[in-house]
């Protein structure tokens, strides 16, 4: 089963982009939201109520809320500095207190002077467990005053923002593990359709997912099942027709056989021509099998290869070999294998001069095994019709046959999930290797 594909075209990572674009922007418009209706008015007020206490303590007289005026004494002005912790600093101090590393902000600077009644600078110095405003006023141009803000401790927005880093991933896995929930369905139907493919009916999907995943689901398997019961009836046809015509090719080769003895020479071409006729017949049935759902099994590559060299060469003469040392281990169908060897050397010795060569290999992810000829080759653009059924290269027309040994190796290859690569022989004809995806047995 294919796992998820994190590809910028597929509808898995731009539902999940989709997803996180709408997650930041209800954030940022969040934050703005706060910031402006929230944080700012309040901000606003603080400026308001610190302007009025400057303004009143750095002046001898405090105006009360029906007019008049009464002097604030310095024990008093003292006693609520000291409760407010406001502290004043001349210029270099306020330097080396703190003010050196303070920022101006010009929103609190103006409104803090329109508050005030006259020009102001209020810098914002961060870094320390609460924030420190620092100020100064046409009041007093040369004093800076110091106000902890000890309600705002530095440690509330690292908090703030703990609590939506954890939201926004939060949202993000629940989102990524739904899109990857819905697109499951998606990934399934996609395997099965590579395996119908390929000529493999799998059973039938399970419908789940969204409404119209599922209907998707549920056409592909009536196709599914359509495309199973033509395969059979072709089967069946096929078979009818193998038997009718094996029927009185078996009662001709019985009437040869009760030919007199001066007639031999023509029994033999006729049993000849009845051999023939029926490896043809018997190659159309090997077809039609082929890619059907097979029964796989751990098995030894070589051992498949030395096994059908030994059946061969009994039949066309020596095979030269170099198989890998050891064993090679595949998750497959001996039988098919075999068939597909068999097939390969069969074409080598009809194609070539002689000079058969069977190789195996493997690489990191896959194990191969290879069939080399010394005749003619083919041509490049050729190569991939030769795999279609029923199609012959050039020198293959002149001989009997139905042109259906490299389509046959093909689909048995391709129902081991497997590749198949076509390329020149050591001594220039036609080479074909089959590679096959390694497999380890299990403990």
């Amino acid at each position: 089963m294919k796992r998820l594909r994190f590809s910028r075209r597929s509808t898995f990572s731009r539902s999940l982009f989709l997803f996180v674009a709408l997650l930041f922007a209800s954030l940022v418009t969040s934050y703005m939201v706060v910031l402006n209706f929230v944080v700012m008015p309040s901000l606003q007020q603080f400026n308001k109520v610190l302007a009025y206490e400057v303004r009143t303590l750095m002046t001898e007289k405090m105006v009360l809320q029906d007019g008049t005026s009464v002097r604030v004494s310095p024990a008093l002005r003292k006693k609520i500095y000291n409760e407010l912790g406001i502290t004043f600093y001349a210029h270099s101090a306020a330097m080396e207190e703190g003010l050196n590393w303070a920022k101006e902000y010009d929103f609190l600077s103006e409104h803090m002077s329109e508050y005030i009644g006259g020009k102001a600078s209020v810098h914002l110095e961060l870094g320390r467990e609460y924030p420190i405003l620092w100020l100064t006023s046409y009041l007093a141009p040369d004093i800076w005053v110091r106000v902890p803000l000890t309600e705002i401790g530095q440690n509330q927005f690292s908090l703030v923002f703990r609590y939506t880093l954890t939201i926004f991933l939060t949202i993000f896995a629940g989102v990524w593990l739904y899109i990857r929930y819905q697109n499951k369905p998606l990934l399934e139907l996609e395997y099965h359709a590579g395996e119908v493919g390929k000529g493999v009916i799998l059973s039938p999907m399970q419908e789940k997912g969204a409404t119209e995943v599922r209907a998707a689901i549920r056409s592909f398997n009536h196709m599914a099942a359509g495309i199973k019961t033509l395969e059979n009836d072709r089967t069946v046809l096929m078979a009818g027709v193998s038997h009718d015509l094996r029927t009185p090719l078996t009662r001709i080769r019985l009437a040869t056989e009760m030919m007199s003895p001066e007639d031999s020479y023509l029994a033999e071409s006729i049993n000849k021509d009845i051999e023939e006729c029926d490896a043809i017949i018997g190659q159309f049935m090997s077809y039609l099998k082929t890619g059907q759902e097979m029964d796989m099994e751990f098995c030894d590559l070589n051992a498949i290869l030395m096994e059908a060299v030994n059946s061969e060469s009994n039949v066309i003469g020596e095979i030269e070999t170099a198989l890998e040392p050891g064993s090679m281990i595949v998750n497959g169908n001996p039988l098919a294998i075999k068939r597909a060897i068999t097939n390969m050397i069969v074409n080598a010795y009809r194609y070539g001069n002689g000079w058969i060569k069977v190789s195996s290999g493997k690489t990191e992810d896959s194990v191969w095994f290879q069939v080399e000829d010394d005749g003619a080759g083919i041509k490049e653009e050729d190569i991939h019709r030769l795999f279609q059924p029923f199609v012959q290269g050039e020198k293959a027309r002149s001989n009997k046959g139905t042109g259906l040994g490299l389509a046959i190796i093909r689909r048995i290859v391709d129902a081991h999930e497997g590749s198949i690569e076509i390329h020149k022989s050591e001594r220039g004809g036609f080479a074909i290797r089959a590679l096959l995806p390694l497999k380890e047995k299990e403990d």
